[in-house]
């Protein structure tokens, strides 16, 4: 059977949440480039991969997945439960701490993810590209992300985690984005809140973590 490949790009943070995860799972894989900056990912032969024309497409053997990378990272998780970290519950079998899990993963793809995504499109990739933040769009952004880190901050005032006493998936979305923002003005919103800041350092500082920036 073929190996893992993933086709996207180093720099993508949907791209890196999937090599995050093939990192915490100690699956070997290889990663395609997708050159972003021509629109490769708008044309052929990456369009039969993914029709939707995003990063990241991902193989496995006859396991071909695309659209966004949620469903990518779920069904690696699967496999090899005895394999890397298990980025379920504790307790994958128990209903409830597995909906626990999943309402975190959808409060980070709906009230987490657009706002990061964002600022760091405004505070890094504009950068990238030549152009100018908008620092508008840069302060709205934040005031709105300001509001949910509060809500994350009464979270983990119970939790070592957002879904629990355990790192799992829901804490794994949050890593690329947070990543790129630390090396921001967008940094104060996470290191002024107590709880959150702790539970930052927790989840960036993990192996995986690093490698994903190497």
């Amino acid at each position: 059977m073929a190996g893992i490949k993933v086709f996207g790009h180093a720099a993508s943070i949907s791209t890196r949440r999937v090599l995050l995860t093939l990192h915490e799972k100690n699956l070997d894989y290889e990663l395609v480039h997708v050159d972003l900056k021509d629109g490769e990912h708008k044309k052929e032969p990456f369009l039969s991969r993914n029709p939707f024309g995003k990063v990241p497409a991902f193989e496995d053997g006859d396991l071909k997945l695309f659209v966004h990378s949620s469903p990518i990272r779920r069904p690696r998780n699967q496999p090899s439960p005895g394999r890397g970290t298990n980025l379920l519950q504790g307790d994958s079998k128990n209903l409830a701490h597995y909906a626990i899990m999943a309402l975190g993963m959808q409060v980070e793809a709906h009230q987490f993810d657009p706002l990061v995504s964002k600022l760091a499109w405004e505070h890094v990739f504009k950068l990238i590209y030549g152009l100018t933040t908008d620092q508008a769009v840069g302060a709205e952004e934040e005031a709105k992300l300001a509001k949910v880190l509060d809500v994350y901050e009464a979270r983990l005032k119970e939790f070592k985690y957002l879904a629990g006493n355990t790192f799992t998936l829901t804490d794994l979305h949050h890593i690329p984005a947070i990543q790129y923002l630390l090396e921001t003005p967008t940094k104060k919103l996470f290191t002024e809140r107590p709880r959150v800041n702790e539970w930052v350092a927790e989840i960036t500082k993990r192996p995986a973590s690093q490698k994903i920036l190497q």
